[in-house]
């Protein structure tokens, strides 16, 4: 077995060719700069290593990933009212790896831990499961490059769907809408995730990464790409009242009251 760590992010590699990264920032796992590209570079390690055929990328704690922290719950790095250019960077850097990746997703994966979420080859979650794109719930853009990753998932209209709404799915939801690849026992996620894992990691590696670049290949650069009109959406619709009232809504647990300015 092989193992390494970058920050908050472990990463073993079993004798079966599986390599299990797994974030550290229980219970909610929130994202920032620095989370993101301890993932990335934990991706390009199993990459370089020649041992690890497939990820499967996984979380301590209650939830897979809950976005960023815009209430400051955690000690996570607040996002720069100038722009998240910089996380966004290291977001193509994990779009960039050669290697699949089959996310396990106890919990929340909300906002941009959805967008975490969907930058995998595959989704495992279960029934208590919870997923959304909420962006719109608290005044925002959607980011991590969900414009490009949610369409190509679930299809045109179900993204419409998701981001208007903002609205939360179970588990059997997700997987009825084809968000979610597998649906499994809480107790049995892990371990179903790395079965599957595995199942990719008795396939030849060298074939596997040439399907996955034919498949996937082209996903890099369209990240890039959108997540600078992303970013910069954002950063015009933080300056609004609405996306005041609406984080605020959000931590006080309440239904928001917006004005369209």
């Amino acid at each position: 077995m092989a193992a390494n760590e970058f920050g908050d992010v472990t990463v073993e590699i079993g004798e079966d060719h599986v390599a299990t990264v797994e974030m550290h920032r229980p219970p909610s796992n929130f994202f920032d700069t620095t989370l993101i590209r301890n993932i990335a570079d934990a991706y390009r390690w199993v990459d370089e290593s020649n041992a690890g055929w497939a990820i499967v990328l996984c979380s301590e704690g209650k939830h897979f990933c809950a976005g960023a922290d815009f209430h400051g719950a955690s000690d996570a790095e607040p996002l720069d009212a100038q722009g998240a250019s910089a996380l966004y960077a290291e977001a193509v850097k994990m779009f960039s790896n050669q290697t699949p990746v089959v996310a396990a997703l106890q919990g929340a994966a909300v906002g941009g831990g959805l967008g975490v979420a969907c930058s995998a080859d595959f989704r495992f979650a279960t029934p208590e499961s919870r997923l959304s794109a909420n962006f719109a719930r608290l005044g925002f853009h959607q980011g991590f490059g969900l414009s490009v990753t949610l369409p190509l998932i679930v299809g045109h209209q179900r993204s419409l769907d998701l981001l208007y709404t903002g609205r939360r799915l179970t588990g059997e939801e997700a997987h009825t809408m084809g968000l979610v690849d597998r649906l499994v026992a809480a107790d049995e996620l892990r371990a179903a995730a790395h079965a599957f894992a595995l199942e990719i990691a008795q396939s030849a590696p060298l074939a596997v990464r040439s399907i996955r670049q034919t498949l996937r290949g082209q996903l890099p650069a369209a990240i890039r790409e959108i997540t600078r009109h992303e970013d910069a959406e954002q950063v015009r619709l933080r300056a609004t009242a609405d996306f005041a009232e609406g984080t605020a809504a959000y931590g006080e647990r309440r239904p928001a009251n917006f004005t369209a300015s």
